[in-house]
């Protein structure tokens, strides 16, 4: 694992980089409108949402470490294309692939994990320290950005590229040293049997909605700073860097209210609220100025923290507890493609919400929060029950049986 982990971060490195420096890239250097980025880039979130859990039902059936070995140097020959990109359908060529697999190549890593640590607490921790050397990563290559944005120079970007399509290659060997989990057994195809496990979809769905957390620093607090208060917009930034430094510190610490599956359901409630709470402080904070307001969006950007600590621990615990141990990989790929769906939604959300009502759309947000958490113990417990042997059911899942009436757990 510790090969993988190191793999990860390097790999976070190039993708802190470019995320830094996208932007620019393909307006300035690339001379591509910005319309045509924004379609581009909402055509390739919309085609890995779709091809989420066909690749993880791949992963079930060919393995999960060459899949993910082939996804990532496709990825990292996009990025490296991206060099020659001067028009919308060069663009297009690229994007669709290097975007789209990136949420396949997410399930498939996670299926990989939890093939090679059969433990499930075990299993909840390596994906949290899998997090925390992603995030120490996306801010090295963040700091590099910042340099390349300074240079502003052809020469700085393209350098900048080729350095991230090097990272995927870095992965791609990382991920070759580890065991190859056994592939799938012949059997009903995994992708019938997820999209089945309606009791497992519906804990999904409700927990995918905690992840408008993500959408809430990077879309409703800019707003919020500079449309409704008479706060610096650079608290913004000191926000994003406690929220970073927290995950960094706490993600491990946060698996082990994840340690079973009633466990993470309740972790879920914990976050929503908590969530909620953040909101309604930064609600307090309508055209607020001077130290005070400033101390009410650092106390809201705390809780902030806890409560994306809290979901990330309680998905992983649901979605890893609760999914069918020989279909790993389309089970996760459903788990992201909910979470991708709630993702590209997310800033227009914060845009209608904070940006269009003020000070009542952080309530109304708050809301969604309470709503979205609160029905997730009684949706686990039904799934729970669906599960054979009960006595086994927090652990693992075992084998499908089919009733006639769909797939039944």
């Amino acid at each position: 694992m510790r090969s993988l982990l190191w793999g990860r971060g390097v790999s976070a490195l190039g993708d802190g980089l470019w995320f830094t420096i996208w932007a620019l890239y393909f307006t300035r250097i690339a001379g591509l409108p910005p319309v045509t980025v924004g379609a581009g880039l909402a055509v390739a979130s919309a085609a890995g949402m779709a091809a989420a859990v066909p690749l993880g039902a791949l992963a079930d059936r060919a393995g999960a470490r060459p899949v993910l070995v082939v996804l990532t140097l496709v990825r990292g020959a996009a990025m490296a294309a991206y060099l020659a990109v001067g028009g919308t359908w060069s663009f297009l060529a690229v994007t669709i692939p290097f975007t789209a697999l990136a949420t396949g190549g997410t399930a498939v890593r996670t299926a990989l994990i939890t093939g090679l640590v059969t433990a499930p607490a075990e299993r909840v921790r390596v994906l949290a320290q899998q997090r925390v050397a992603q995030h120490v990563g996306y801010a090295a290559g963040a700091g590099l950005g910042a340099l390349v944005l300074t240079a502003d120079t052809r020469g700085a970007y393209t350098l900048a590229i080729a350095v991230n399509a090097a990272s995927f290659l870095v992965l791609a060997v990382a991920t070759l040293r580890v065991p190859a989990p056994a592939p799938r057994p012949a059997g009903r195809p995994a992708i019938r049997t997820v999209l089945g496990d309606r009791p497992y979809l519906a804990v999904v769905a409700a927990t995918a909605v905690l992840s408008l957390c993500w959408a809430m620093l990077s879309a409703g607090l800019p707003l919020w700073l500079a449309g409704r208060t008479h706060l610096p917009l650079g608290l913004g930034g000191v926000v994003v860097v406690l929220s970073s430094v927290g995950i960094a510190l706490f993600q491990v610490p946060f698996a082990r209210f994840a340690r079973t599956v009633h466990q993470a359901a309740r972790t879920a409630v914990v976050s929503g609220v908590v969530l909620a709470a953040s909101c309604v402080l930064l609600a307090t904070t309508a055209g607020g100025a001077g130290a005070g307001a400033v101390t009410v969006v650092v106390l809201a950007a705390l809780l902030h923290v806890v409560g994306e600590l809290g979901y990330v621990a309680a998905n992983w615990g649901l979605s890893v507890r609760l999914m069918r141990e020989d279909a790993k990989g389309a089970y996760q790929g459903v788990t992201e493609a909910a979470t991708a769906t709630v993702q590209m939604v997310g800033p227009g959300v914060f845009t209608l919400a904070v940006g269009g009502l003020g000070a009542p759309g952080w309530l109304l947000v708050a809301l969604v929060f309470l709503a979205a958490a609160a029905p997730v113990p009684a949706l686990t417990r039904r799934a729970v029950r669906t599960r054979e042997p009960a006595g086994r059911a927090t652990h693992v899942t075992p084998a499908v049986r089919n009733t006639g009436g769909g797939a039944t757990l």
